[in-house]
């Protein structure tokens, strides 16, 4: 008798736990390489699927949609964001996309406060120093001198659960909350953080000392970080962004930073589709920017907890019900949140 498990191509190797739940419940084409697929890749490997298990890094744009096999009905998104999916075709072709947020609030707003101390308490460069000259002079009351971050004004973009998240921890190291977001969030939420609401972005990062960036890739925040806000800044504060490198005009990051108005940015995304900007490789050797690999969600438990949310999509889906977490088009790309 032929299987009736439901048939799911996985494009990027999982937590081993979550690849042998999947291998029980159903039947299952895991990509072992743990390579990108091609265009061509996916669509031979999901003739007679039902569900295509992409990541990031795959390129589900229109064209590919368009030749999906038939049998194809649910795109099951590993990740939160979905910058990668033609949501709109999508829904057009009448396929059902989902992902999985929430579960990276905790691991992400820890890598954002990572971040803000490494910059200007010079953590990376401490460490470089010791490791890379191998050689220390010793403790002297003016070496490695950094700034503190009790004090100083944090501008969040994007007060959402990640946005709140940092927040909360940020106000435990005595930074001063400021935030910019589409709605303005209740006193609940507000005054236990001494939180400073601004209405107009361009005001409040002009105000603060700190930057970080919480809200999704869309076509409206795309370069939210332009050039004119850019130079429009605090001179000598910095830039953190553990979301999505398109929220930045990174060669307009790069010459601010270079001419000395900004002091420096701590990025977990960066562009890098044909290789890492040499100038901004540039002022990391400076110690003028600190670069992570896309961290910010990288932990087992973080992992684990998306491949779980995959199969909680597709046995909804395929038992004929609405999937908790369907992304629908325009409002489920998220906003400023």
């Amino acid at each position: 008798m032929a299987s009736q498990k439901p048939k799911i191509l996985v494009t990027r190797r999982l937590p081993e736990s979550i690849e042998s739940r999947m291998a029980t419940l159903f039947e299952t084409d895991i990509n072992d390489g743990d390579i990108t697929l091609t265009s061509d890749d996916i669509i031979a490997g999901l003739e007679g699927k039902d569900v295509l298990v992409c990541s990031i890094t795959d390129t589900i744009d229109a064209a590919l949609i368009a030749r999906l096999p038939q049998s194809v009905r649910l795109i099951a998104q590993f990740g939160n964001g979905i910058d990668n999916i033609d949501v709109e075709a999508a829904w057009a072709a009448g396929l059902t996309v989902t992902n999985t947020p929430s579960v990276l609030t905790e691991d992400t707003a820890d890598m954002a406060m990572v971040l803000m101390l490494a910059l200007p308490r010079r953590l990376v460069e401490g460490t470089q120093m010791l490791v890379r000259d191998g050689v220390w002079a010793g403790w002297s009351p003016t070496s490695m001198l950094g700034h503190r971050l009790r004090g100083k004004a944090l501008g969040i973009v994007g007060m959402g659960r990640i946005g709140t998240a940092v927040a909360q921890r940020a106000k435990a190291f005595g930074l001063n909350i400021h935030y910019y977001s589409r709605n303005r969030r209740p006193p609940a939420i507000e005054d236990p953080l001494e939180a400073t609401y601004w209405h107009d972005l361009d005001s409040m990062i002009a105000a603060v000392d700190i930057v970080s960036l919480h809200t999704p890739h869309t076509r409206e925040t795309f370069h939210l970080l332009s050039a004119k806000r850019l130079a429009g800044m605090k001179p000598g504060s910095f830039v953190v962004n553990v979301s999505r490198p398109e929220l930045i005009d990174e060669t307009a990051l790069v010459a601010e930073i270079e001419s000395g108005h900004l002091s420096g940015a701590a990025l977990d995304v960066f562009e890098n589709k044909n290789g890492i900007n040499p100038r901004l490789l540039a002022l990391a050797e400076q110690n003028k920017v600190v670069l992570t690999a896309h961290m910010a969600s990288a932990t087992l438990e973080a992992r684990v907890e998306m491949g779980e949310t995959v199969i909680v999509n597709i046995r909804a889906f395929m038992d004929g019900h609405q999937p908790p977490h369907r992304v629908l088009p325009e409002g489920g790309r998220g906003t400023l949140s």
